[in-house]
């Protein structure tokens, strides 16, 4: 079985190396000691969400304190493709089922949507928690799958926003893919940057339960987006996004 993961805070793993000694301290130590109640000799893994990953064996168990001997210690640079998850608000929490799956699958960014359909509105002070538990979600969905990049939650768009965001994409080397429907394009045929290119990044944008408007897709598609198609079956908007991040994985050689 794989260690369970914790997280530090950006840049506190770093000048750690075999052999040191490292203090987890706070809310991820008392998770650690009290409701997983791990004791000395296990093993653990802490990242600081940036790609270093100690792997650590507990040598001390106290109140919001674990002490690790750190025995390996790992630096995944970051994907030169990211891929980056635009997905629309939805009732039911059904778009924070989507942003879950995505980190676990993958994605290295999640934007939300306020699409014309979307029933759900970010608002003032419903704005601001409603992000928050994104921001939740994802770093426990990274924690669940082991991962030592914690994806980013950027702040929600509208639709003009999220057709600079397009225009953007583009004019950097990357590419929009808009999962719709009626597109006669398969999500397979569409040519996806490479490796060699600089930060270039792949936006997967998924409707609400209502599907994208007609008149969002046209400016979508006019900033240089394109309409794809996953395959014969519609999925739910918590479900599209996953599916493409996956296949988008494996294209890209992420799985291999």
């Amino acid at each position: 079985m794989t260690a369970p993961v914790f997280l530090a805070e950006p840049c506190a793993l770093d000048g750690y190396a075999v052999g040191a000694e490292y203090v987890l301290e706070g809310a991820e130590a008392r998770h650690a000691g009290v409701v997983q109640r791990r004791r000395p000799g296990e093993r653990v893994d802490v990242v600081d969400g940036r790609g270093v990953r100690l792997e650590c064996r507990i040598t001390a168990v106290d109140p919001g304190r674990l002490t690790l001997l750190v025995e390996g210690r790992q630096d995944e640079p970051p994907r030169a493709v990211r891929l980056v998850l635009v997905q629309a608000l939805a009732k039911g929490d059904r778009d924070e089922m989507a942003v879950e799956a995505a980190t676990e699958v993958g994605v290295d960014e999640v934007v939300p949507w306020q699409a014309a359909r979307s029933v759900v509105v970010w608002r003032g002070e419903r704005a601001a928690k409603s992000r928050a538990r994104w921001v939740a979600t994802v770093r426990e969905a990274t924690k669940q799958s082991r991962r030592a990049h914690l994806p980013g939650v950027a702040a929600a768009v509208d639709t003009p926003g999220l057709v600079r965001l397009v225009a953007e994409v583009g004019a950097a080397g990357g590419v929009t893919l808009v999962l719709h429907e009626a597109a006669a394009t398969p999500l397979a045929d569409v040519r996806l940057p490479d490796d060699a290119g600089q930060d270039a990044r792949v936006l997967i944008v998924v409707g609400p339960e209502g599907g994208i408007a007609d008149e969002e897709l046209a400016a979508l598609t006019g900033a240089g987006a394109f309409a794809v198609r996953l395959g014969p079956h519609v999925l739910r908007t918590s479900t599209a996004g996953p599916v493409a991040l996956a296949l988008l994985c494996a294209r890209l050689g992420r799985w291999t």
